[in-house]
């Protein structure tokens, strides 16, 4: 298991149960990071914004609605910038952007996004925010890492387990625009990125697919 939550999932169909924990490894076939001023003009991102990264597949349980809205709320300095496939429609976003008068102020890539093109996107953003208003874990919090990428994200499943607060990020109560809005600007104006990249570079040397590998294996002759 790879974190509480599912552990918990685990031991209440099957109390008896035999299980390790282990921490999901970070994704490491994406390449290098970009060069941040070159990512960001290959996006037509303006330079000089702080810009807030959206990533993954768009469904209704990641709370991109709540992010909008905290957008709204923040000024034009920032920039979010969305990109994935959307499940279902795009309509309901397109329209609340449109009635919160936020256009100007997000960048949409709402489509299939490349592996290739995963460097542009990490490596031109500030943070990475998950608004997750339901979850186990998630693989975004790996990609964010191996490109340095600290997250802010809600206390929902096992999300607050792979991002430290106050270390490789921010953990908020719970899905709610104003908290994260505020997150986001606190982030900003205390400069936490460079002292949460110094975290995650720590955190990187633990979390391997080797060191996953190896646990299995032990495991299994244990049995």
């Amino acid at each position: 298991v790879m974190s509480d939550s599912v552990k918990n999932d685990l031991l209440k169909f099957i109390p008896e149960a035999k299980y390790i924990f282990y921490p999901h490894p970070l994704y490491d076939h994406f390449g290098k990071k970009a060069d941040s001023a070159e990512a960001k003009k290959k996006l037509n991102i303006p330079e000089g914004k702080k810009v807030v990264l959206f990533f993954g597949f768009i469904r209704d349980y990641k709370g991109l609605d709540l992010l909008i809205d905290a957008v709204a709320k923040l000024n034009d300095d920032y920039i979010l910038v969305v990109a994935g496939e959307v499940y279902g429609s795009f309509d309901k976003y397109n329209l609340q952007i449109e009635k919160r008068g936020v256009k100007n102020k997000i960048s949409l890539h709402v489509r299939y996004v490349s592996d290739d093109e995963v460097p542009l996107f990490f490596s031109s953003a500030d943070v990475c925010v998950l608004p997750y208003k339901s979850a186990t874990q998630s693989g975004i919090t790996s990609i964010a890492y191996h490109f340095d990428l600290p997250l802010i994200a809600t206390d929902t499943g096992g999300l607050k387990e792979s991002i430290l607060h106050n270390k490789t990020g921010l953990i908020i109560d719970y899905p709610d625009a104003d908290l994260l809005s505020n997150a986001i600007k606190d982030y900003f104006s205390q400069s936490l990125k460079l002292k949460f990249q110094e975290e995650i570079k720590l955190l990187k040397k633990q979390l391997s697919w080797d060191g996953l590998v190896n646990s299995i294996t032990d495991f299994s002759k244990s049995l």
